[in-house]
């Protein structure tokens, strides 16, 4: 009798142990609101989760990287739109002293508002990011990307041709700055001649400039060479003189290309007027004899702030003529042309950047919510599902209970 009252204590102790275990395992359920409480229970189920849970995490720091990217872009955009700005009131303030109307107190005037200017450009070239990083040092960006070389009187460039980008996606990096020297360093000087008053092998004196700016650009690029291997005067050119002979009362000229005259010949009576040859204003005195040469200038770059600082220097100058005073000014007209230009170009690779960084970020957040769905269909548990099943067991428990505490009180009296 012993030994059966034993075994129905057990087997009651027994079910009422598992009874407890299963409200406890629904309860944790219910909590954790996991499907499955150990890898054990569904083996490949648990392990498609934690890869979809990687991802997950992966997904994460990604939306958090083109949340730091949109706003480096952003700040840059905004440096950008305010040199272009500054630019335009360059360009503005060249053509006013263009105005034959002006005497040297108004250059000075505009040579005092283009000083104060270029110490606005200069600090918007040296913009930092919001980190404390200047956006256009290239990889070198711990380091001043302008400063002034007083020995070479030059503003100079001080970071490197490196492009940061920062991951979004798997196999998608996006630029989050543009260097210097592409944006600003990068911009082509105004086509020119090496020096107005004729090259150093000149037996003859006189004066070249660039009238027609248009007309010359187009000559220079059809006729410099740029081959390393080009032979020495190969770009210079010579106005030839040749003086009176019998019945001709002045002196006639024949334009040549190192030595060899063009085709068609290019000639004319040297009588005191303006040469005009493709864009250049030739100047030679009636009585000069022998040859004049001029060297056409290399292509060339220059960077905002030195255009500046030799627009400065030609507005402070009063012993220029009105030809070298209006070269001055054609040079600051084209270099800021041409720098706005460049501006403009990087401001339109950066506006592609901002639209593939809001498509990346949407996508990403596409597959956030993809992978989240299926993680959440794995292992995740149905909430409603899982309160009824905790109550169901519960209720199980309190039947256990009830019916163990009946069968344990139970003795052969009370069957007598």
């Amino acid at each position: 009798m012993r030994l059966s009252n034993n075994l129905i204590y057990k087997q009651n102790i027994g079910n009422v142990l598992d009874k407890q275990q299963m409200v406890m395992d629904a309860q944790q359920r219910v909590n954790t609101q996991k499907k499955f409480l150990g890898a054990s229970e569904d083996p490949s189920a648990f392990t498609t989760a934690q890869l979809l849970t990687d991802r997950i995490q992966m997904n994460e720091q990604h939306q958090k990287n083109a949340i730091l990217l949109n706003a480096r872009l952003t700040t840059e955009e905004s440096v950008l739109n305010n040199i272009n700005d500054t630019l335009f009131r360059v360009e503005m303030l060249t053509i006013q002293a263009g105005n034959g109307a002006h005497n040297e107190i108004d250059r000075q005037s505009i040579a005092s508002e283009l000083k104060e200017i270029q110490k606005s450009m200069l600090n918007l070239m040296n913009a930092q990011s919001e980190d404390g990083r200047y956006i256009f040092s290239g990889y070198q960006d711990q380091t001043q990307t302008y400063l002034y070389n007083p020995d070479t009187e030059k503003y100079e460039y001080q970071g490197d041709q490196g492009l940061h980008s920062i991951p979004l996606a798997e196999n998608v990096r996006i630029g989050s700055s543009d260097n210097g020297f592409e944006v600003f360093e990068n911009v082509d000087a105004r086509l020119d001649v090496v020096s107005y008053n004729g090259a150093a092998t000149s037996t003859a004196t006189g004066t070249v400039y660039v009238e027609n700016q248009d007309e010359f650009d187009l000559f220079h690029k059809e006729n410099f060479d740029r081959s390393p291997s080009a032979p020495v005067g190969a770009n210079t050119y010579n106005v030839v003189i040749t003086p009176p002979v019998s019945n001709i009362t002045s002196s006639t000229y024949e334009i040549m290309r190192n030595g060899v005259p063009l085709v068609p010949p290019i000639t004319g009576d040297l009588d005191g007027e303006t040469i005009q040859f493709n864009g250049l204003k030739i100047d030679i005195p009636e009585d000069q004899t022998g040859q004049f040469d001029f060297e056409l200038e290399p292509l060339g770059k220059e960077n905002i702030l030195n255009t500046i600082d030799q627009l400065i220097i030609g507005l402070e100058d009063e012993t220029l003529d009105n030809d070298q005073y209006r070269q001055y000014l054609a040079d600051a007209l084209v270099q800021v042309k041409n720098s706005s230009e460049q501006i403009s170009f990087t401001q339109s690779r950066l506006g592609g950047r901002l639209n593939a960084l809001e498509r990346v970020m949407d996508s990403n957040e596409s597959l956030d919510i993809n992978n989240k769905a299926s993680r959440s269909d794995l292992v995740e548990v149905d909430i409603a599902e899982a309160i009824s099943d905790l109550t169901k067991h519960e209720t199980a428990l309190q039947a256990s209970h009830a019916t163990f505490g009946r069968l344990a009180n139970m003795s052969l009296l009370d069957y007598i």
